[in-house]
């Protein structure tokens, strides 16, 4: 465990961070958080080929671009072609954000069927930037701490607009996890998992309140942590 309360689990390439991450989904029951991008592709497409059946699980996302449920860039469409699709039994419930209703809309629909809910595993993700689902560096939305969901606007590419869960939210499960591949995640990695907490780099202030922080990363992004 690292000085910051992070338990790093550091795999040879992205294949075996990939497993390992789908391992721990495999297991994952309750409300359980998705992330999105191109990074957790392949640990939803092992974590199917592992679990077969879901119906224990209730499924929920982090963030969402604010784009209809079939599009290249929808967080939920990934899930549902690397995942959903290829499962026997499906979740109990899936939770998708209707990004297609516009930020504001979205944001207020989700942040409303999150009222009571205590979610078990969240899944995220880690931009080169330091952002975590949709909260970009020194963004208002990190000073949040009465809403579960906000709009946000895009600070990277695709520019779209987005909605995202807050830091309360983000870290209120008993198990977070965190999955960074490549070389490019690097110093990202080192400000997120072993730097001071930085609104410039948002990932730093979200760990799991009263539980676990792990984060999986292969060798190329955890280069700066364990030179």
């Amino acid at each position: 465990m690292n000085p910051r309360g992070v338990e790093l689990l550091v795999e040879p390439d992205a294949e075996g961070a990939a497993r390992a991450c789908a391992t721990l989904l495999g297991a994952a029951e309750g409300d359980v958080v998705l992330t999105g991008g191109s990074t957790p592709e392949r640990a939803y497409e092992i974590a199917a080929e592992l679990r077969r059946d879901w119906s224990d699980a209730e499924l929920w996302w982090g963030d969402e671009r604010c784009v209809p449920p079939d599009h290249e860039w929808s967080n939920y469409g990934l899930a549902k072609r690397a995942l959903l699709d290829w499962v026997e039994v499906p979740p109990i419930a899936v939770h998708r954000i209707e990004g297609e209703l516009g930020a504001e809309e979205a944001a207020r629909r989700y942040d409303e069927e999150l009222r009571d809910v205590s979610l078990d595993v969240i899944l995220l993700g880690l931009g080169p930037d330091g952002h975590a689902a949709s909260l970009f560096p020194n963004s208002p939305g990190l000073e949040e701490r009465e809403r579960r969901a906000i709009p946000a606007e895009a600070k990277l590419e695709p520019f779209v607009d987005r909605v995202t869960m807050t830091i309360p939210m983000l870290e209120s499960a008993p198990l977070l996890v965190w999955l960074v591949d490549g070389a490019s995640k690097a110093e990202a990695a080192a400000r997120a998992f072993a730097g001071p907490p930085d609104p410039a780099a948002p990932a730093s202030l979200i760990r799991s309140k009263n539980g676990r922080t792990v984060a999986i990363l292969d060798r190329e992004a955890a280069s700066l942590l364990t030179n």
